[in-house]
């Protein structure tokens, strides 16, 4: 089984004062002992990349090698692939405003949603019940 990973899971195992910190930690641990494929669209790398040095977000900030270290240890293991928009993107993206308002924080939610749809992968492991308004993934929560 496929799956991905969104941001704030990434965030989470990177934020010491934040008190997911310890389970996101063990869970990303858990994850890079799986043998199946675990995807890190562009879209969550950047994400995790500009979030987790942001002073203003962060109460201690990851230095931007610290960030750059974090997500190579990931995408250096063998499991991992990085996911971009492929041909036809624009078209799975209007199918996906087609079934519903798409508006604010809502637009990056249903680019990456629509991204994992238009590549087959089903499964997200997200902190974020928004999406959970896509029903072609099987939002899994590693927190509850």
């Amino acid at each position: 089984m496929s799956y991905a990973l969104d941001a704030n899971i990434l965030l989470y195992a990177s934020d010491e004062s934040s008190p997911k910190y310890s389970k996101a930690k063990e869970f990303l641990f858990k994850c890079t002992e799986r043998a199946d494929v675990l995807y890190l669209p562009w879209m969550t790398v950047s994400a995790y990349l500009r979030i987790a040095t942001h002073p203003r977000i962060f109460q201690q900030p990851l230095s931007p090698d610290d960030a750059l270290a974090n997500v190579e240890s990931l995408i250096s293991l063998p499991q991992v692939r990085l996911l971009a928009e492929g041909e036809g993107f624009w078209e799975y993206l209007r199918q996906t405003y087609d079934l519903m308002p798409i508006r604010g924080n809502l637009v990056p939610d249903a680019q990456l949603a629509t991204l994992l749809r238009q590549h087959g992968v089903n499964v997200l492991y997200t902190h974020d019940s928004d999406f959970k308004k896509f029903d072609w993934l099987e939002v899994r929560d590693p927190f509850k």
